[in-house]
């Protein structure tokens, strides 16, 4: 579990750009995907099911979920419309970096950005930055832009915006094209995530 807040670090711009050129919280929002039809957990035999651990680390929790196959799509706004859920319920899951060797999985609305000095005190450190595609490869299993707590190759902490909770979420899926509908909450106990205000609205500009 992540720590809680026990010190009040000193400021800091952010994650660290040098660790994170072209930065988007987005990456992670699994928006790669033309509408398949979504197929519920009781059966179905879409491509995306078949040897992904994101679907198998799911179902084996327990909680209900439906996985939802879709193609190409541009942006954020579009990866909700062919989901057919609100842009908030498009879940981004950020890889953040803590420490050498050392992880966060963060949850945040799709119309919202982490707050990082938010995240920075509830974790009780001064730096953090995201990493680059191939360490998070690394440190996940998932390629950027399919990345999901679900099925990680690391079971790393979660921290999920409190924002998230009370309605069914959209998660990446573990594969380009894929994405997981599961309840929120139950999802946030699935995975033992700390819940907590941690994220911001995102600047127009």
């Amino acid at each position: 579990m992540a720590p809680n807040a026990g010190s009040n670090p000193a400021p800091d711009p952010g994650p660290d750009p040098a660790e994170n050129p072209a930065a988007n919280p987005a990456e992670n929002a699994a928006l790669d995907a033309a509408v398949s039809p979504a197929v519920d957990a009781a059966g179905g035999s879409g491509a995306g099911q078949v040897g992904n651990p994101a679907v198998a680390a799911v179902a084996g929790s327990g909680i209900a979920f439906r996985v939802v196959e879709h193609g190409p799509v541009r942006s954020l706004a579009e990866a909700a419309a062919v989901r057919g859920v609100a842009v908030p319920d498009v879940v981004k899951t950020i890889v953040v970096r803590v420490g050498d060797g050392d992880y966060r999985f963060v949850l945040v609305p799709g119309d919202r950005v982490i707050s990082w000095p938010k995240l920075r005190a509830l974790l009780g450190v001064n730096r953090m930055s995201m990493p680059d595609a191939a360490t998070a490869r690394d440190a996940t299993g998932y390629e950027r832009g399919t990345i999901t707590p679900f099925g990680s190759t690391t079971a790393w902490p979660v921290v999920a915006d409190e924002r998230i909770l009370g309605r069914e979420i959209s998660l990446g899926g573990g594969r380009h094209g894929v994405a997981l509908a599961v309840d929120a909450s139950a999802a946030v106990q699935a995975l033992q995530a700390t819940v907590a205000d941690v994220s911001e609205a995102e600047s127009s500009g």
